[in-house]
């Protein structure tokens, strides 16, 4: 048993060295939340040779989906983001998917992540092609933290075609000396833009808040916004219907159009 304990820290560590994802630890996230999912239908979608959890939640005749990114090293059902957006925004009439995107281990930092981006690609193109078989017309991706930084290494690898709406959320957040290794591209996407953060989130989160809101200008969608939510963290601890509260506000107007 223990030999076996020690071999699996050890292939652990190996794939963290190599920038692979720990599809162990992934496994582990699985087996702690997926019998405690209550709200929403758990899937397993496929990508890339394995599965990854997702959670399915709909809405009453709903016709537009919300694909939502979890922030690092969590899962789709994380209390803070992923669980208060996936439940509340079916309950305000949208159909959402939470997916489980590529984890490292608990200590990996932002530039630990950067390799790995590459493996979120397949997850979303399989997630986005869920959706549309659902019949779903129109989706909205939204993404948190370090699920933002995958959402938008996707789109200058794959384009924005795939969806018709992007909500950004505590973008910018990387560690202690790790800037971004590249600029947001929020000033080349031509579909509609919201970003949110926390009045009391990462610094780094707030001081690219002046250029985040000037990218979106040069973008020129009037639908655009720039939204500081009082009274929340980087995680929006207790602040998750406040979350929920703006982005189902921004998605009126965007259904609307």
């Amino acid at each position: 048993m223990i030999r076996k304990l020690l071999l699996g820290l050890m292939l652990a560590q190996l794939a963290f060295n190599a920038g692979a994802a720990d599809l162990a630890r992934e496994q582990r996230l699985h087996d702690q939340i997926v019998d405690a999912i209550f709200d929403g239908e758990p899937l397993m979608l496929e990508a890339d040779g394995h599965e990854f959890l997702s959670i399915y939640t709909e809405a009453d005749d709903a016709k537009t989906a919300l694909l939502i990114l979890h922030g690092r090293g969590y899962h789709p059902d994380h209390a803070s983001v992923a669980n208060p957006l996936r439940v509340g925004l079916a309950e305000a009439g949208w159909n959402t998917l939470s997916i489980q995107l590529p984890v490292l281990e608990k200590s990996a930092k932002y530039y630990d992540y950067v390799p790995i981006f590459d493996e979120a690609i397949p997850r979303i193109d399989a997630a986005l092609e869920f959706l549309r078989e659902q019949g779903n017309t129109r989706i909205v991706m939204i993404a948190h933290s370090c699920g933002s930084h995958m959402a938008l290494h996707y789109v200058r690898q794959k384009g924005e075609d795939g969806f018709d709406g992007f909500v950004g959320i505590g973008m910018g957040a990387t560690d202690y000396k790790q800037p971004m290794r590249q600029a947001l591209p929020l000033d080349s996407m031509q579909i509609p833009l919201l970003d949110i953060y926390g009045s009391d989130d990462y610094p780094a989160v707030q001081r690219l808040a002046a250029i985040r809101q000037q990218q979106m200008q040069d973008e020129g969608n009037p639908l655009n916004r720039q939204v500081v939510v009082a009274d929340a963290d980087h995680y929006f601890v207790d602040r998750g219907e406040a979350l929920s509260e703006v982005i189902a506000q921004w998605l009126q107007r965007l259904q609307a159009q």
